[in-house]
């Protein structure tokens, strides 16, 4: 009776995993979503996955500490019966010694009776030793009450016989077990490639999680940014950003005014780090001044390109994209750069001078680099990231996205370098023909101080951690990664202009 009520829990625990795992198996895994990628909504279906494993592990300890029960009840009931069938077995033993001794008081022989009296004695030895030995062997064998009662049923001692994990039989599917892709492919990243929304399917009635919903953790859990990633604004402490003019320096500034990208020119390619290559960035670009910039551009096709800045500027700005990650566009791009694009609400490109020193006119054609769009896998060395909030400028993160208060949009600042070596228009790292002043503001003996550019970017992004800025798939959406691109395509007239209004001290 005890192996048939154990083998009807164990046939029953093991239907209700298989019916997990056919649930699992049913379920149809659909494309990721960008909404399943908002960092927020990711953090809380990890959450819920951790809570519905959890409330999975309690139901199969219930189940086993149920049927450990039952079986221990089942051994209390045998050694209860086996103790009263000894009693009975006790009780008719007193009973045939009593009628024994009473015949042999009949005997009026004091010699015969002793003879048989000791006669009867070896009867009873005979006859006790019988019954404990018939007490032994019939009925159901007496248990150890130190035994344990688990130990007829290797089953029960090891509740993951009976009990298997179905997520470590059931397939997961995540964005890590898809193939490698060739660096050189990839989608041209344009804004208007929208995705169709995924289909998640219905709700497993398991209470282990469906594929569906692994497929959707894992999936966000690679595109990244995550939920620390992300800092309320008023939780970084202020600090000053600008080196302290001393009095041989140089005070002015001019504002090249060239908008915000309203014409929609985007595009993943980077003509400075990755010339003649179509997606060479692998992540989105905006560009505002120069109208003809991608990939393929020369210093004479710049020349002779339009452009969206006052005055002539020729020049080319550039930055990776930041994104809406809770609307569901761009969701088929081969990098993971899913969500809305988020146009700059307005865009500051100001040209300073040096801390310790006048400047000089930048040579036309120079290509300057800031930050590291590998930051995240290559280190801090060369990241120049700086995120902020408007009305908490003086507050700056180096590696977190800001959480804004309502009302204050987020800040990206991108400080470019501005000591030039007199000779080079750009070098094989694109960083030593222009370094970045030193510690007090003084550009390191054998450079020359040259504009120094400030791109100062400000966004309206929905609230909470629901952003990212486009990036390498290895990077993770990581904000130290932020970065940007400058080069100088001014007339030669232009660029002596803004030489004169920064040294000067006016603001032009």
């Amino acid at each position: 009776m005890t192996r048939s009520r154990r083998m009807a829990s164990a046939v029953s625990a093991l239907a209700v995993v298989a019916g997990g795992l056919v649930s699992a198996a049913v379920i149809g895994v659909g494309p990721a979503r960008a909404d399943h990628c908002d960092p927020a909504q990711a953090s809380q279906e990890q959450q819920q996955g951790q809570r519905n494993r959890n409330n999975n592990q309690n139901q199969n300890q219930d189940q086993q500490q149920d049927q450990d029960q039952q079986g221990q009840d089942q051994n209390q009931q045998d050694q209860n019966q086996n103790q009263d069938q000894n009693g009975q077995n006790q009780g008719q033993n007193n009973n045939q010694n009593q009628q024994d001794q009473n015949n042999n008081q009949q005997n009026n022989n004091q010699q015969q009776n002793n003879q048989q009296q000791g006669q009867q004695q070896d009867q009873n030895g005979d006859q006790q030793q019988n019954a404990d030995q018939q007490g032994q062997s019939g009925g159901r064998a007496v248990l150890d009450p130190a035994q344990n009662p688990d130990a007829q049923n290797p089953d029960a001692q090891n509740p993951d016989a009976q009990n298997p994990d179905p997520e470590q039989t059931a397939e997961t599917f995540g964005r890590r077990n898809r193939p490698t892709r060739n660096p050189g492919q990839g989608n041209n990243g344009n804004n208007g490639n929208n995705g169709n929304n995924g289909n998640n399917g219905n709700a497993s009635p398991s209470p282990s999680p469906t594929a569906s919903e692994e497929h959707n953790e894992n999936e966000c859990a690679d595109l990244g940014p995550f939920v620390e990633d992300f800092v309320d604004i008023r939780q970084v402490a202020p600090r000053q950003l600008d080196a302290r003019i001393g009095r041989g320096g140089s005070r002015g500034t001019f504002v090249s005014a060239c908008g915000t990208n309203r014409n929609g020119h985007n595009n993943p390619d980077n003509f400075i780090v990755a010339p003649g290559v179509s997606n060479g960035a692998h992540h989105l670009h905006d560009y505002v001044g120069n109208l003809s910039t991608d990939g393929f551009s020369t210093d004479e096709s710049l020349a002779a390109a339009g452009t969206t800045c006052r005055l002539g500027d020729k020049s080319t700005y550039f930055w990776p994209v930041l994104r809406d990650r809770k609307v569901d566009v761009n969701t088929q791009d081969a990098d993971g750069n899913v969500g809305q694009v988020l146009r700059a609400r307005s865009v500051t490109l100001q040209f300073r001078g040096n801390a310790s020193s006048q400047v000089v006119a930048m040579p036309r054609f120079l290509r300057l680099i800031t930050g590291d769009a590998k930051a995240a896998t290559n280190g801090a060395g060369n990241a120049r990231a700086s995120w902020s909030c408007t009305g908490f400028q003086n507050r700056i993160s180096p590696d977190k996205y800001p959480l804004c208060p309502r009302g204050s949009q987020v800040v990206r600042i991108l400080d470019f370098p501005s000591c030039w070596d007199g000779q080079n228009t750009d070098s094989a790292n694109h960083r030593t023909h222009v370094v970045f002043p030193g510690q007090g503001g003084a550009c390191p003996q054998g450079t020359k101080a040259v504009p120094a550019l400030r791109m100062t970017l400000t966004y309206t992004v929905p609230q909470g951690p629901s952003f990212a800025v486009d990036a390498f798939p290895e990077q993770k959406h990581n904000p130290i990664t932020d970065h940007a691109d400058f080069a100088n395509v001014m007339p030669d007239r232009l660029m002596q202009f803004v030489v004169s209004c920064i040294n000067r001290g006016r603001r032009c």
